[in-house]
């Protein structure tokens, strides 16, 4: 008994100290000192999480108080910030809610409780396609606020921190997981730092043997490392002295995973890495002073002493790298015969460069204490708007998703310029296809080519740092299935696929009106029993293929076509084939509900009133046409199957049904309770600007329990339509999202499909 009580005591300081070195952390920070919010937190996750150890043996809440620890220390998150990370698994381990969360510490900090507990768990393992879709989610509520990303970093860097209690498995899973996403999302945040760690982690349980060698290695250059790090910097410091500068010159030696993965992608020995050293300037700017210049005069006072390699000159200060990070980087040659790396950059950069985005908090106008503040800055827009434009793409695979997020994530950047002289950033390796698409969709689906520093090149011709890029276009040029091949970055692998598939679907309704036509004239009715006829015949498996072979006049609707409608039923093997053909497509999920057969015809009184519920809905068939929804006027047709079809009274289908066969028209009604999900498809034109998307999204996902499917857009000459696909309730639901959506100053009409 008394050891459990020591036991107890030892917890509870041990809880306390960490506690208190997280105030203290907070108290030393720029933010306005919001601690009566903090400490509720805490004591309202410590008292959830009551009796709940981790592996390691500790208590649960130390976990959470390191994970907020990390987020105000390493990468500055103000009091909203430390207040979820404490909170962020109290949702999904114990049995408080979202809306208790909202009720106690409002909303905002509700929001990204909610966010971080969607994500739990891992991105990848036996049902990937799933935890795909987690971090599309986690993508889009980073978009709202980039807080949700920072603290599941805290969190995932934490873990590692403490895997050892895990068994070999469950850490290769997780290390491998790490280094594949985080390691990378940290990189594209600007946090150096949380990467490095995150990157030597994973390398040392993915790679235990090469970690420990290179480790090695390393410590037993150390101290050489050290002395010519010494001697190189003498004269330096004497200079700047001399000069009256503030500086501060530190040694950076490279980690063992940045140095394995140089050592791997260069094919080269740990001897023949010579940037292992780097020395890093870094300088207070006085008031007044322009940084950029300081830099500059840096530089040329040390290319003095020490003679520069003019190949390995990097300027990052015009043209700040995409996360934010600005340097001169230089590699000048020592007294001893070797070259070293020197960067060159401010206090300010040098924050930026080690902590990120956040850093940018402390550099801001004004108010730099303010709270709201902490959900983003202007220097995330462009990327953020990058990972929008893929997620506005959706995937039919979740997979394919993940691997365009991760060319955003991975890419080296280059500097390529306009005509006119202006810098793009683009990813290493990119084509002119892929520039032509990052300037504007039109140019890229009429890019015939380019001249690339005067000289014509074609569209897959790769880009290097420096080249001058005019992009050629002719009104002539269409997309091609072939561009896939030449395309590299996720804006142009999204937009060509968006383009090619939006072409399908023209040739669809070129398709659909033939076959409608044909239909009509042969006096047959264009349900899903004589659709599945006619895919039966072709051999084909989809309606949407059939259509697609019709428009684009692969398949001429004939006499054949006619006796295969008068057939009751396919014979033998062509029966078989098709059933094989639903059963396997039933089994991958590719369609919702089974397709009707004529087994499945009833006798029904036409006379009876139709009444739509959620026990009968199953009975009827939705006209693919016009999609009914609940509170549509509506009407069945009993079709000469037996099956009912429900259409909107205004469908064109139904208007000529009316006048040809209305002995079969049945009157029906909605009774459902807003239980059941519809599919309908909005139609959105304005004008193209920054922000539009997410107010369009935000007003979809705002407390209505609406789905979105699917989201298109095209952008042509500051205009844009977009095709959303909701599932809805009912009209009211759509009422209300067009309601709003015509709120938006830039939008100019909504419509539904």
């Amino acid at each position: 008994m008394e050891e459990k009580s020591t036991k107890g005591m030892e917890d509870e300081m041990m809880v306390a100290e960490a506690y208190q070195h997280l105030i203290d952390t907070y108290l030393a920070s720029h933010h306005r000192k919001h601690t009566e919010i903090i400490d509720k937190a805490f004591n309202f996750a410590k008292e959830a999480h009551k009796g709940v150890r981790r592996l390691s043996g500790e208590p649960y809440i130390m976990h959470p108080i390191a994970v907020a620890q990390i987020a105000c220390e390493d990468i500055g998150l103000g009091s909203t910030g430390i207040c979820s990370a404490l909170l962020h698994d109290v949702v999904e381990d114990t049995d408080y809610t979202v809306e208790d969360i909202a009720n106690i510490f409002g909303p905002k900090i509700a929001q990204i409780v909610d966010g971080l507990t969607k994500i739990s768990g891992g991105i990848f393992g036996d049902k990937a396609s799933v935890q795909a879709e987690s971090f599309k989610k986690l993508l889009l509520t980073m978009s709202e606020d980039i807080r949700v990303i920072l603290i599941k970093i805290s969190d995932r860097l934490h873990n590692m921190r403490t895997l050892g209690s895990q068994l070999p498995g469950k850490q290769y899973k997780i290390a491998g997981e790490t280094l594949y996403i985080y390691a990378p999302l940290a990189h594209r945040l600007g946090l150096n730092k949380v990467k490095e760690e995150l990157e030597d982690l994973s390398f040392r349980y993915e790679h235990p043997e090469e970690y420990k060698g290179i480790k090695k290695l390393l410590d037993g250059k150390r101290d050489k490392l050290i002395k010519a790090f010494e001697e190189f910097t003498v004269p330096l410091r004497q200079k700047f002295d001399e000069m009256g500068l503030h500086y501060e010159i530190k040694a950076r030696i490279k980690a063992p995973y940045s140095v394995w993965n140089k050592m791997q992608t260069k094919h080269v020995t740990f001897e023949e890495i010579y940037d292992i050293l780097a020395v890093r300037i870094v300088f207070e700017v006085d008031e007044g002073i322009d940084e950029i210049d300081e830099c500059f005069k840096i530089y040329s006072i040390a290319s003095k002493i020490y003679k520069p390699r003019p190949d390995r000159m990097r300027d990052w200060l015009s043209n700040p790298k995409a996360n934010g990070y600005q340097a001169l980087h230089t590699t000048l040659m020592s007294k001893t015969g070797e070259w070293m790396e020197v960067q060159i950059r401010s206090r300010r950069m040098d924050d930026i460069a080690e902590h990120g985005f956040a850093a940018h908090w402390k550099y801001k106008d004004g108010d730099t204490t303010s709270e709201e503040q902490e959900g983003g800055d202007n220097g995330l827009d462009k990327w953020l708007y990058t990972i929008r434009e893929v997620l506005d793409d959706p995937q039919p695979n979740a997979i394919d998703f993940l691997d365009k997020i991760k060319l955003n994530l991975f890419a080296n950047e280059i500097f390529v310029v306009t005509p006119k002289g202006e810098f793009k950033t683009m990813p290493a390796g990119c084509t002119v296809l892929d520039f032509a698409f990052s300037i504007h969709t039109f140019l890229g689906t009429h890019c015939i080519g380019a001249k690339v520093n005067h000289k014509l090149v074609g569209i897959s011709h790769v880009l290097e740092s420096g080249d001058q890029v005019e992009i050629l276009t002719s009104k002539t040029q269409k997309v091609d299935k072939k561009w896939m091949d030449f395309a590299t970055t996720a804006k142009a692998m999204g937009k060509i696929q968006a383009i090619l598939r939006r072409e399908e679907r023209e040739k669809q309704k070129v398709g659909e009106d033939i076959l409608n036509e044909f239909l009509q004239k042969n006096e047959k009715e264009p349900n899903s029993i004589n659709i599945n006829k006619l895919c039966r015949f072709h051999t084909l498996e989809t309606r949407e293929e059939l259509l697609s072979a019709i428009g684009s006049g692969t398949i001429t609707l004939g006499e054949e076509d006619l006796n295969a409608l008068n057939e009751r039923r396919p014979k033998g093997n062509a029966w078989s084939k098709y059933l094989g053909i639903f059963k396997r497509k039933h089994e991958e999920g590719t369609i919702e509900q089974p397709e009707e057969t004529e087994q499945e015809a009833v006798k029904v009184d036409k006379k009876a009133l139709l009444i739509l519920n959620e026990e009968t809905i199953d009975r009827y068939v939705m006209c693919d046409t016009c999609h009914p929804i609940p509170g549509d006027d509506i009407l069945g047709f009993l079709d000469e199957s037996g099956h009912i079809i429900i259409h909107k009274r205004q469908c064109e289908i139904a208007k000529r049904l009316k006048a040809t066969g209305g002995n079969r028209i049945m009157a029906a009604n909605w009774d459902t309770h807003g239980q059941l999900s519809f599919p309908a498809t909005l139609h959105i034109i304005g004008f193209d600007r920054v922000g539009v998307l997410h107010q369009i999204t935000g007003i979809l996902s705002h407390g209505r329990g609406i789905n979105i499917h699917s989201v298109h857009i095209e952008t042509n000459d500051g205009l844009f339509t977009a095709e959303i696909n909701l599932g809805v309730h009912d009209v009211r639901d759509i009422q209300s999202i067009c309601r709003d959506l015509k709120k938006i100053k830039e939008i100019e009409d909504v419509r539904r499909f």
